[in-house]
C-alpha cells in the first residue's frame, strides 16, 4: 500500500438521520469494504455519512429530520458531527477527521458527482481541477519576497565587489602615507635638534623666546583645527554633491510612474466587491443545486424502494392479466415529494440531468468571474505597487530635501567658524612677526618650520586613520560576503522550489495519469483503444499563455492504423474510468494517501462486473480503507475474501 502508516483497526460508524438512514451502526476493517444491495438500500447515504465523519459537507439530513449525527471511532479516537437544518441549508458542528476536507472532497470520495471524476468524463479543462486545492496566489507572493530579498543581497555583494576592487589603491595610499609622516618626523627630530643647539647659544633674551614658541604653538594649533574646518567642510560638500545626484535620480523614476496610480482605486475596488460578490452569489447557487441534486437522487433512490414494495402489492391484488403485467413494467411512476402528485420517474430524472447542467453552467461562469477577479486584484496590486513606490520616492526625495536643509546649515556654520579662525590665524602670525628680531631670526624659522612639519604629520595621520578605516570597514564586508553568498544560495534553492513548485505538481498529475492510464487500460482490455493520455502544453504554447492538460485519446483501426479520437466519442464505460483514472492521480499527486484514510466508489453501473473487479482491486493498492457501492450482480465479480456489507 502507498501509506506511509497504514492503520490496523476497524472504524466504526454510527449514523443517524443522513440522507435515506434512520440509525445505523456499521463497522468498516481495513482494506475493500463492498455495500451491496440494490437501489434504495442506503448505501450512497452511508458513504456520505462517511464524508460527514471526515469533514465534507456535501451531505444532507434526512428529509423528514430536523437534525442528524455521524460518529467516528477510529485508533480509539472519537470524531463526531452534528447536523442541523437551517432554512433551505444544513449547519454542520463538532471535531471532524480532516480540518479541510477540500483536497478529499475533490481527489477521495468519487461518487457520482465529484467534480473531477466528471471533469475528465466532459472534457472540461483538467490542469484547472489539479491545481484547484493549490494556493498559487501565496506562491507568487512568497517568490516576489525572495526575489527582493535576493535582491538585496546582490546588491550587497555587488558593493562589496566594488569596494574590494579600491584595495589595493588604499593599501598602496596607506603605505604612501605612513612613509611620508615617516619622512616628515625624521625631518621634524632634525628641526628640533637643530633648535636645541640654537636655543643653547641664544642665552640672552629667553623670555622673549618663551613667549614666541608659546605664540608658534598656539599658532599651529590654531591652523591644524582650521585645517580641520576646511576638510569636515568638504566633506560635507561632496555629500550635499552626492544627495542632489540621488535627488536626481529619484526625480527621473518619480517621472516613470503615473502621477495617480490609484486614480481608479474606488472604481477597481467597487469591481472587485462586485465580482466577490458575484462569486459569493454563484458558489451558494452551486452549492444549493449541488445539494438539491443530492436530496433529489437520494429521494429517488428511496422512492424506488418504496415503488419495487408497492409494485409487489399491486401484483398480488391484481387479476394477473396481461394488461395488469404491461402496466406494471412500463408505467413506472413515483410520488412528487414537492407536490404530492404521481409522475413518470424519467421526468423526475430529466429534471436532475436539467439541474446538473444548470450547475456545470454555474461552475463554467463561476470560472470565468474567478478569472476576472483575478485580473482586477492584479491590477489592484500593480496600482498599489506603483503608489507605494511613488510615495516612498517622494518620502525619500522629502529626507533628501531636509537633509540638504541640515547639511547647508552646517556648511554655513563650519564657513563660519573658518573665517573665524582664518582671522585668529593672521591675528597671531602678526604677533608672531612683531615677536621676530635678529637675534631670533634663524631661531623663529626654525619653530615655523617644525610647526608646519608637526602640522603636516597631523593631517596626515588623519588622513592614515580614514584611509586604515576604511580598509578595515572593506576587509569586513569582504569576510561577510562569503555568508552572503552562502545565504543567496539558498534563496535561490527556495526560489527554484517555489518557481518549480506548481510545474512540478503538473508534471506529477500528468505523469501520474498517463502511468495508471495505461496500466489500466491493459487491465481492463478496451477494445480498439490504444492510449488515453494527457498532455501538459506550458504557457508560451497557448493562446491564452496559460498552462493546459490536453486529453488525448488513440484508437486503432481493424487493419492497425492508429488515428486520434475525441473523448465524446468514448462509451459510457470508458468515459467513467477517465474520470476515475484522473481523480486517482489527483489522490496521489496531492498526498491524499498519507492524510486520507477513506477513499469512496459509488455509480460504477455503466461499467461491466469483470472491469469493475479488475478497477477496484487497482484501487485499493493506495487507500487504507476503500469503500465501493455496488448492485449485488456487480460485487459478484468482486474477490471473496473483500468485506461485504449487505445491509444498512
Amino acid at each position: 500500500m502507498a501509506t506511509s502508516e497504514q492503520l490496523t483497526d476497524s472504524a466504526h460508524f454510527s449514523v443517524e438521520n443522513v440522507g435515506g438512514i434512520d440509525h445505523t451502526e456499521v463497522d468498516i476493517p481495513p482494506g475493500v469494504t463492498v455495500l451491496t444491495g440494490k437501489n434504495a438500500t442506503n448505501r450512497t447515504s452511508f458513504l456520505r455519512s462517511i464524508m460527514a465523519a471526515m469533514g465534507s459537507e456535501r451531505v444532507s439530513l434526512k428529509g423528514d429530520a430536523e437534525d442528524g449525527r455521524v460518529e467516528l471511532t477510529l485508533d480509539d479516537t472519537t470524531y463526531e458531527r452534528t447536523l442541523t437544518r437551517a432554512g433551505d441549508g444544513v449547519t454542520f458542528e463538532g471535531d471532524a477527521y480532516l480540518d479541510d476536507p477540500e483536497v478529499a472532497d475533490l481527489f477521495a470520495f468519487l461518487l457520482e458527482t465529484n467534480d473531477a471524476r466528471q471533469a475528465a468524463a466532459r472534457g472540461e479543462q483538467l490542469r484547472d481541477v489539479i491545481m484547484r486545492p493549490v494556493d498559487v496566489d501565496a506562491i507568487r507572493s512568497e517568490i516576489r519576497r525572495l526575489e527582493e530579498e535576493k535582491g538585496d543581497i546582490n546588491d550587497e555583494l555587488a558593493r562589496i565587489e566594488s569596494d574590494k576592487r579600491e584595495l589595493p589603491e588604499l593599501e598602496q595610499r596607506r603605505t604612501q602615507l605612513r612613509e611620508k609622516i615617516e619622512e616628515k618626523r625624521a625631518e621634524l627630530a632634525e628641526l628640533e635638534d637643530e633648535i636645541d643647539d640654537s636655543s643653547r647659544d641664544v642665552e640672552e633674551g629667553r623670555k622673549e623666546q618663551a613667549e614666541l614658541e608659546e605664540k608658534l604653538q598656539e599658532l599651529r594649533s590654531t591652523r591644524s583645527e582650521l585645517e580641520s574646518i576646511r576638510r569636515k567642510i568638504e566633506r560635507q560638500q561632496e555629500s550635499i554633491a552626492s544627495l542632489k545626484r540621488e535627488r536626481g535620480d529619484l526625480e527621473d523614476d518619480l517621472e516613470e510612474l503615473p502621477e495617480t496610480p490609484m486614480g481608479d482605486h474606488r472604481d477597481l475596488e467597487s469591481e472587485i466587491e462586485r465580482l466577490r460578490s458575484e462569486r459569493q452569489e454563484l458558489n451558494t447557487e452551486i452549492n444549493e443545486l449541488r445539494s438539491l441534486i443530492q436530496y433529489n437522487e437520494e429521494r429517488l433512490e428511496a422512492e424506488d424502494y418504496d415503488l419495487l414494495e408497492d409494485g409487489g402489492a399491486t401484483a398480488e391484488g391484481g387479476d394477473g392479466s396481461v394488461t395488469d403485467q404491461l402496466v406494471a413494467s412500463d408505467s413506472e411512476t413515483v410520488v412528487c415529494w414537492t407536490c404530492g402528485s404521481s409522475v413518470e420517474r424519467e421526468q423526475i430524472e430529466s429534471t436532475i440531468e436539467r439541474l446538473k447542467s444548470l450547475r456545470t453552467e454555474k461552475v463554467e461562469e463561476l470560472n470565468g468571474v474567478k478569472s476576472r477577479l483575478e485580473d482586477r486584484k492584479q491590477q489592484q496590486r500593480e496600482a498599489t505597487k506603483k503608489q507605494r513606490k511613488r510615495s516612498e520616492i517622494e518620502q525619500k526625495l522629502d529626507d533628501i530635501e531636509s537633509e540638504l536643509d541640515r547639511r547647508d546649515e552646517q556648511i554655513d556654520a563650519l564657513k563660519e567658524n573658518r573665517e573665524s579662525l582664518t582671522d585668529e590665524v593672521e591675528d597671531l602670525e602678526s604677533e608672531v612677526e612683531s615677536l621676530e628680531s635678529a637675534d631670533f631670526e634663524e631661531i623663529l624659522s626654525l619653530h615655523k618650520e617644525a610647526n608646519q612639519l608637526e602640522f603636516e604629520i597631523d593631517s596626515l595621520e588623519s588622513d592614515l586613520d580614514e584611509v586604515t578605516e576604511e580598509i578595515e570597514s572593506i576587509e569586513a564586508d569582504v569576510e561577510r560576503a562569503d555568508e552572503l553568498r552562502e545565504e543567496r544560495s539558498e534563496l535561490v534553492d527556495e526560489l527554484t522550489d517555489q518557481r518549480t513548485k506548481i510545474d512540478q505538481i503538473e508534471a506529477e498529475a500528468v505523469e501520474s495519469f498517463n502511468e495508471h492510464m495505461e496500466s489500466i487500460l491493459d487491465l481492463l482490455g478496451y477494445e480498439n483503444i490504444e492510449r488515453i493520455w494527457i498532455e501538459r502544453i506550458e504557457g508560451a504554447g497557448t493562446s491564452d499563455g496559460q498552462t493546459r492538460f490536453e486529453l488525448h485519446i488513440v484508437r486503432t483501426t481493424e487493419n492497425g492504423a492508429a488515428y486520434e479520437d475525441t473523448i465524446d466519442h468514448l462509451s459510457e464505460s470508458e468515459r467513467e474510468v477517465t474520470g476515475l483514472i484522473f481523480a486517482l492521480a489527483g489522490y496521489l499527486v496531492h498526498d491524499l494517501h498519507e492524510t486520507v484514510p477513506f477513499m469512496l466508489l459509488d455509480s460504477l453501473e455503466a461499467i461491466d462486473s469483470d472491469r469493475i473487479a479488475a478497477l477496484v482491486e487497482y484501487f485499493a493498492d493506495y487507500a487504507d480503507f476503500l469503500v465501493v457501492a455496488l448492485l449485488p450482480e456487480d460485487a459478484q465479480a468482486l474477490d471473496d475474501e473483500f468485506t461485504r456489507v449487505t445491509s444498512i
